[in-house]
């Protein structure tokens, strides 16, 4: 029962939606602590901002038809593969930050395909000008970072949870 509701809803626009709009706040939120709370982004922020472009890019191919699988499963490994990236950037962001040595250091410039420099069409939002170790905010104790291994350690199990009603014939 359970698992016919998650597959029914995965093919409904709204789950994608949900997904989308999740994300894109998020990115919003992270434009805010940029621009208004000045707290600048690293090399690490503006990779993980990207993964979650890479999740709203994710929910918006899956709203175009979620009922298509051709549609659906590009969507879904989207997903996926964001989400998993997004943790492993974020655990790296909180290495770096849990273990800063002088030594210990991140690139000031992305390293972008030269068919996408997306740091120099849109610096606004992909140009890192902090440093990766610096813990500029927290929030009930734990940094950005730490948030975001939590955030997207939820979409990956809910990418997980998700995925497998799909792949279970019925």
């Amino acid at each position: 029962m359970v698992m016919d509701f998650l597959k029914t809803f995965a093919s409904k626009r709204l789950s994608w939606l949900l997904l989308a709009g999740s994300a894109f706040m998020l990115e919003l939120t992270a434009i805010y602590f940029q621009h208004v709370m000045s707290l600048q982004p690293c090399i690490m922020c503006v990779y993980e901002r990207l993964v979650m472009v890479g999740l709203i890019s994710a929910g918006l191919i899956g709203c175009i038809n979620p009922k298509q699988k051709y549609i659906r499963w590009p969507s879904f490994m989207l997903w996926g593969y964001s989400a998993l990236q997004g943790v492993s950037l974020a655990k790296t962001h909180v290495y770096v930050q849990s273990n800063y040595t002088p030594e210990t250091h991140c690139d000031l410039v992305p390293n972008f395909p030269s068919w996408i420099p997306l740091h120099e069409w849109m610096p606004w939002m992909f140009q890192p000008t902090g440093t990766c170790a610096e813990i500029a905010w927290q929030f009930l104790g734990l940094s950005m970072p730490q948030w975001l291994v939590i955030i997207f350690s939820v979409y990956s199990i809910t990418f997980v949870v998700f995925l497998v009603p799909q792949l279970l014939k019925r």
